[in-house]
């Protein structure tokens, strides 16, 4: 396991400290949430992109109009 060093604005660190207390756990367990989000999201912003390249945007835009239909009605 690695260990990170980063600096924070005083008011920043206390508000993470906030949030942790708030969820009651340690301020170690919080960033490491918190980066496993951002990594899901970055990851699913790649898969997307990559899809998304691979695909039709003639496609994609009547899916989405078969989807707006849908919901419409």
């Amino acid at each position: 396991m690695a260990t990170l060093t980063i600096r924070l604005p005083d008011d920043k660190h206390a508000r993470l400290k906030q949030l942790a207390e708030h969820r009651q756990v340690s301020m170690n367990k919080l960033i490491e949430e918190l980066s496993t989000v951002a990594l899901a999201q970055f990851d699913a912003e790649l898969r997307f992109r990559a899809r998304a390249a691979r695909g039709s945007s003639e496609e994609g835009l009547r899916l989405l109009d078969k989807l707006d239909a849908e919901s419409d009605g």
